[in-house]
């Protein structure tokens, strides 16, 4: 996969209303595959940065909606994977005036992450610098560090609430606009396919929880937002459909794999029983999405990330259960 230059261009920039706007941050230089999110209010906020090669891209569509330098008053990341969070270092640089928002367990990685990014070298490789780029620190003193209940001031009365919403990443918020109902809702509800309008699961090692990731879907589902605004990709107004067939996703490939691991089947064996079990559910890409795109929306959200995570999940599931059995009182 070779990285293509990218450029904040027209077609990147997409007018939800009420002064929320979608950019395509073009991750790796391809369309289609992260979205960020200004809210042009009295004092606007981004939500989500996208990677560190992301940022010129998101810092260009800033500026052509008239967001200059000093004006960018707030940016939240639903959490700190290097697809969400890689840029949060040089677009703090590049906004100096924002403050920067995550949840609290997440807030030393943007000031320190050299941790976050051994761990990424470590599992990506030579992919790296292609998908993701390298993050750059957050002066500490600019990092807001939340949880469930903390408002953002967007101005006017106006407010963003943060929703704890842990499964994927227990760094992981949702978003709620009070003008909109909008609901942020980073990878807790999967990644939402625009060209098929499929929703697949984001099932990653090491954090994966299918209770506390149902528990979080179910907390969307509570809210009863307006729209869902997935990083992956884009806004969707259809939300109890969406939010109904993420949970159905996510129980077939946690089952799926549950069925390999009961029979001591490897993860080579969990994704080709996975693949043989799902692949047929989801509507094919249509022809004009460029390759690029293709690519990395396998990477992000194809077989073996979301099997490896949901492995790591049983295993520790397994061990916790024998623990627990071990320190019982014998009868």
């Amino acid at each position: 996969m070779a990285e293509q230059t990218a450029g904040a261009a027209a077609e990147d920039i997409v007018a939800l209303g009420d002064d929320v706007f979608a950019i395509d941050t073009r991750m790796a230089g391809y369309p289609g595959i992260t979205s960020s999110y200004l809210i042009r209010s009295e004092r606007p906020c981004v939500v989500e940065v996208g990677t560190a090669g992301s940022t010129p891209v998101l810092r260009d569509a800033l500026h052509s909606l008239g967001v200059e330098a000093q004006d960018l008053a707030t940016v939240v990341v639903t959490h700190i994977h290097l697809d969400h969070a890689g840029g949060t270092g040089e677009i703090a640089r590049m906004f100096p005036n924002a403050e920067i928002i995550v949840h609290e367990r997440g807030a030393r990685h943007l000031a320190d992450p050299t941790r976050l990014m051994n761990s990424a070298r470590m599992v990506w490789g030579d992919r790296l610098e292609v998908l993701f780029g390298e993050m750059a620190p957050t002066e500490a003193t600019r990092i807001r560090a939340v949880d469930t209940g903390a408002t953002i001031d967007l101005g006017a009365g106006r407010t963003l609430t943060a929703y704890y919403s842990p499964g994927h990443a227990k760094h992981h918020i949702g978003l709620v606009d009070s003008a909109t109902g909008d609901l942020y809702v980073g990878d807790a509800a999967g990644m939402y396919n625009p060209y098929t309008g499929d929703v697949r699961p984001a099932t990653p090692p090491p954090d994966f929880n299918l209770a506390a990731a149902l528990d979080s879907l179910r907390l969307f589902s509570d809210i009863k937002p307006q729209r869902l605004m997935f990083s992956h990709f884009g806004a969707v107004s259809d939300v109890e459909p969406v939010l109904e067939r993420s949970v159905e996703e996510l129980r077939l490939w946690v089952e799926t794999v549950r069925e390999s691991h009961s029979t001591a089947g490897d993860l080579d064996h969990a994704v080709a029983l996975v693949r043989e079990r799902v692949r047929e559910r989801y509507r094919p890409l249509p022809d004009e999405v460029p390759q690029g795109t293709q690519e990395v929306l396998e990477i992000l959200c194809g077989e073996e990330g979301n099997v490896s995570g949901i492995m790591h999940w049983l295993d520790r599931l397994a061990a916790e259960q024998a623990a627990a059995a071990q320190d019982s009182p014998r009868q």
